[in-house]
């Protein structure tokens, strides 16, 4: 299930804090079991694609390791009725939250459609994995209710591009083609150059929609520059970045910078009484 990796699912709740409804108790609600629900779906993915993947990751130095199912830690029967277990919270939350839900459905289908088809096409591969963030943020904003920005929309997708075109780098990098037969298509420098777009169109879109709609919000476009900047540099002085949450848990001056980014945030978006 991964749960390490439910960290991704953050992105739920940002449209509940630029927002401002944190201060509201059903918003938070709506929005926290948004992100539950996908952490549900995105643990059910991590098994359908480990039961999909399984012959591939015994031969690979690590999953053969880390993998329960490669590993022979779990067998495919019980990893199918956590399947079935995990299926069924999402078909409650499909009828307590609809709107919620068809975004999770829509999550469902991309990841099958990567896990068979689109994983193997350069360029769409990286693309797909940031379409399941943005959606992630589509999600929170279904949950409370409220229009998608297209300022936090276009963002999201800069900066899920930047984490993708990493991931590929790094292991193109650490292990060659051999992890997955769609980096044969990539080089390490095309791969860097797909993150530095990526990376300069989310700084200079996050400080659009600041300038434009969140003024108040000016002194973070410093700690995202900072984070920017730290994230590269862990990629390069530890080789991190193959697993962007390892690599954030990993480093507390990058995790430090965005528990503060998302302070900066609250603080400056905090509703002031009339």
């Amino acid at each position: 299930m991964r749960p390490k990796h439910w960290v991704k699912n953050s992105f739920v709740l940002a449209p509940l804090v630029f927002t401002g409804a944190f201060l509201k108790a059903d918003a938070v609600g709506h929005a926290v079991l948004a992100m539950l629900l996908f952490c549900v779906a995105s643990s059910a993915t991590y098994i359908v694609n480990d039961m999909h993947d399984v012959e591939h990751d015994r031969r690979h130095p690590l999953k053969s390791k880390t993998r329960p199912l490669a590993a022979r830690m779990v067998s495919v029967p019980a990893a199918l009725i956590l399947l079935a277990g995990l299926y069924s919270i999402l078909i409650w939350g499909w009828f307590v939250t609809p709107k919620v839900g068809l975004v999770i459905a829509a999550y469902l289908v991309l990841n099958l459609a990567y896990m068979f088809v689109l994983k193997h096409q350069p360029v769409v591969d990286i693309f797909s994995i940031a379409i399941g963030f943005v959606l992630r943020v589509y999600a929170g904003a279904m949950a409370l209710d409220v229009p998608v920005s297209s300022w936090m929309f276009i963002t999201t997708l800069c900066l899920a591009l930047y984490l993708a075109a990493v991931k590929r780098r790094q292991e193109l990098s650490q292990n060659g083609t051999e992890g997955r037969k769609v980096l044969e298509k990539y080089s390490v420098s095309l791969v860097d150059r797909y993150a530095e777009m990526s990376a300069t169109g989310a700084l200079v879109f996050y400080s659009m929609f600041v300038m434009s709609t969140k003024p108040e919000l000016v002194f973070t476009v410093p700690l995202v520059l900072f984070g920017l900047f730290r994230y590269w540099f862990v990629v390069e002085a530890h080789d991190g970045g193959e697993s962007p949450t390892d690599a954030l848990l990993a480093d507390w001056p990058l995790l430090l910078t965005v528990l503060l980014w998302v302070a900066v945030c609250v603080w400056a978006l905090w509703p002031v009484p009339a």
